[in-house]
């Protein structure tokens, strides 16, 4: 019986603690989503790095959603000994690991499936939003920026877009030199070409394989916790009357 008190006290923390991480992703998502700009002013160049591939307000908002949801559950459960509750969390958290391990898989398998579905939704917005709308053209260069980066796969994501006709050259990023890290100007479609500077996709590709062991190893954390709650769920509606 102390065990068993002892675990549902474990279950109790444990889940008020994720009820809390998910209250704070809400509330960063909704703030993302309301004020973009403000976000980035505050948290630098490295907090657009993603912004093009998801939207990130929405992700943090849903994602908030689900961890406040299953530490609500986890909590309640374990407090008022609900069978009910615990059962819904353990279901709700399987489901969280098989989709995660069945998007690792497609990550893995189908990377250039999913470049290409990207490519078709991400470049024609650079081709049409680009140099016209300020805070897309600010996520966009914060990215480039940061990554080293040209584009979403390279220069010619620009061709046609408001920046290129407005200024006659493509961003700057397009032509910077890494051996001596300065940018050729202008940055024409000859400069351009000449410098090859690496698409987006494929410099986020090449960061997460070049810290592989870092990105598995957090991976291989969050679904061990995972697998522990469900185990601890289970046990606790085991032995419950």
């Amino acid at each position: 019986m102390g065990c068993f008190n002892f675990i549902k006290v474990m279950m109790i923390l444990f889940n008020m603690l994720i009820f809390l991480c998910g209250a704070a992703l809400l509330a960063v998502g909704i703030w993302v989503s309301v004020d973009g700009p403000s976000f980035m002013k505050i948290f630098g160049p490295m907090s657009s790095t993603a912004m093009q591939f998801v939207n990130v307000g929405y992700f943090l908002i849903a994602a908030g959603a689900v961890l406040f949801a299953l530490g609500f559950l986890g909590c309640y459960g374990a407090h008022t000994e609900s069978k009910c509750a615990l059962i819904t969390f353990f279901f709700i958290l399987l489901l969280i690991f098989i989709a995660e391990v069945a998007a690792a898989v497609v990550a893995l398998v189908y990377t250039t499936l999913a470049e290409n579905f990207l490519t078709a939704v991400v470049v024609p917005n650079i081709k049409k939003e680009y140099g016209s709308q300020k805070d897309f053209t600010q996520v966009w260069n914060s990215t480039m920026a940061g990554l080293k980066c040209c584009g979403f796969t390279n220069y010619t994501d620009f061709e046609g877009s408001p920046y290129l006709r407005m200024h006659g050259t493509f961003p700057p990023y397009c032509c910077y030199n890494s051996v001596n890290h300065s940018f050729m100007e202008p940055c024409d479609i000859v400069n351009a070409h000449n410098m090859s500077v690496q698409g987006c996709f494929k410099q986020l590709l090449y960061d997460i394989r070049t810290n592989a062991v870092t990105v598995g190893g957090v991976a291989a954390g969050i679904g061990g916790l995972e697998l522990v709650a469900m185990i601890v769920s289970m046990y606790l509606y085991c032995n419950l009357e």
